[in-house]
């Protein structure tokens, strides 16, 4: 099931949402900490994670698929989103030099081809974050919040759909350790339990995050070695053989 722009919306608007928010919005920075002068790309619902990097990145931009929908965003600013087919992205090859994708890899019918197509638009040491539910996590197991719809991966799992797939896995992190209720006595000690999850219970976040870059093979300037095989063909009869031989007889 695709988690539609409206709902995505209202989740990160509430006060579950916003919870959920800072806590993604600790860990991505954490694992990104400098991207000063570089051009980021939000790819499916990554708008309420990208606001940290106005300002600081040359460029910030979003890209949501058509099956989710789009929203305009920043509010009160010009919008930087558009709406797009996720496997055919309206972007040049490597333009871009890191790749956020959230709510997208869980919830596409393509996956293999939207990998590729965010290698092809990475540049050269290009970052792609993929943010996912993690399938052994309790925010998987409630449909209530957008983590618990979609097909939920494992980090050994995201893991080999990267390398499969022409990227290199660099760092795993994990967040959303604060269950997904909507309470206030949970939402005020979020802080703590992440912090208490992250070094106790790392494999049970409730979201799995990897980061990895554009793996590039080298190509040999030698050609290849040919070698040619000759094989004897037999040769035809000569005429008149058969009759000289039936003459013998």
């Amino acid at each position: 099931m695709t988690s539609d722009v409206v709902d995505l919306h209202a989740f990160y608007a509430s006060g579950l949402g916003q919870v959920a928010r800072r806590a993604l919005r600790r860990r991505i920075r954490q694992m990104w900490p400098n991207i000063k002068g570089e051009t980021v790309l939000g790819l499916g619902y990554a708008t309420p994670f990208l606001g940290q990097f106005l300002g600081e990145a040359e460029r910030v931009m979003a890209l949501m698929p058509a099956s989710q929908g789009v929203i305009h965003w920043p509010a009160q600013k010009p919008n930087l989103v558009a709406l797009t087919d996720d496997t055919d992205l309206p972007l040049p090859d490597h333009s871009v030099d890191r790749v956020l994708l959230v709510h997208a890899l869980e919830h596409s019918e393509h996956v293999r081809p939207l990998l590729r197509e965010i290698w092809r638009v990475l540049a050269g040491g290009g970052r792609l974050l993929v943010v996912a539910p993690n399938r052994r996590g309790i925010w998987a197991r409630f449909d209530r919040t957008p983590f618990g719809h979609g097909h939920p991966y494992s980090t050994g799992q995201l893991s080999r759909l990267l390398k499969d797939n022409l990227f290199v896995p660099l760092q795993t992190a994990g967040a959303l350790f604060a269950p997904p209720l909507r309470l206030r006595m949970v939402w005020s000690s979020a802080r703590a339990l992440e912090n208490i999850g992250q070094r106790l219970f790392p494999s049970f976040a409730g979201a799995v995050m990897i980061e990895a870059s554009k793996q590039i093979y080298a190509v040999s300037a030698e050609r290849p070695v040919r070698r040619r095989v000759l094989v004897a063909l037999p040769q035809p009869a000569a005429r008149g053989a058969g009759r000289n031989l039936k003459d013998r007889e």
